[in-house]
């Protein structure tokens, strides 16, 4: 699993952050400035986000020291958003440059840009579904879905910890002969895919309202 490095002082923006990268997933440390910065080893992780405006130190010239030794991409998050900022920003080597308040879909985006598509696996518990691939393993062995049931179990891996309505995967999903998929139709594809997966606890029936993946375990 890839590590991101947030350095930021803003408590507010690193909840939300972390929260977001996780679900990815991402690995994720805070440090909130140099000071903790400097006791953690640079070259463990795979990006930087970092905040220019920080209690200890200027963000352009610690990103000018890092570049110096260190090849990991960095990606600024600021609230500097005049044109000789960005572009003193990307001079001493950022490789991306994001303005606060920022779209986290979209920060994500860039740094998947950055680090690669090597998180497209996500597991839950012995259950591990592979994005890229679009295979799902159980203990390692993999099983074989309907395309119907891997579409469905992608929306619930993919929304870990949230609850998704019945309706908005009835919504989301057809059928490969365009025919559309009832709410009692919903209930036996759950049913079957329980059964393949071998844990009937690991898609969660929320009474009255859907179903619900998480307690997830990261690669």
């Amino acid at each position: 699993m890839k590590k991101i490095l947030l350095l930021e002082d803003n408590e507010a923006i690193i909840m939300g952050l972390v929260y977001a990268l996780k679900q990815v997933p991402f690995m994720v440390e805070v440090c909130h400035n140099k000071k903790e910065l400097i006791k953690l080893n640079i070259k463990d992780y795979d990006l930087l986000l970092l905040d220019i405006m920080l209690p200890d130190v200027n963000g352009l010239d610690l990103c000018k020291e890092i570049k110096k030794n260190y090849q990991i991409p960095i990606i600024f998050l600021t609230a500097k958003d005049e044109e000789e900022d960005i572009v003193l920003g990307f001079d001493l080597g950022c490789d991306d440059y994001v303005t606060k308040p920022f779209k986290t879909r979209e920060l994500i985006s860039r740094i998947k840009r950055l680090v690669g598509e090597e998180n497209d696996v996500i597991k839950v518990h012995n259950v591990s579904l592979n994005l890229s691939l679009n295979k799902v393993y159980v203990d390692d062995k993999e099983i074989s879905l309907t395309a119907l049931e891997y579409k469905i179990l992608c929306l619930l891996f993919t929304h870990r910890h949230q609850i998704i309505t019945r309706d908005y995967i009835l919504e989301n999903i057809w059928d490969y002969d365009d025919k559309f998929v009832n709410d009692n139709t919903l209930t036996v594809y759950i049913k079957r895919l329980r059964e393949k997966l071998g844990n009937d606890n690991i898609i969660k029936t929320v009474k009255g309202l859907g179903y619900r993946v998480d307690d997830y375990e990261e690669r």
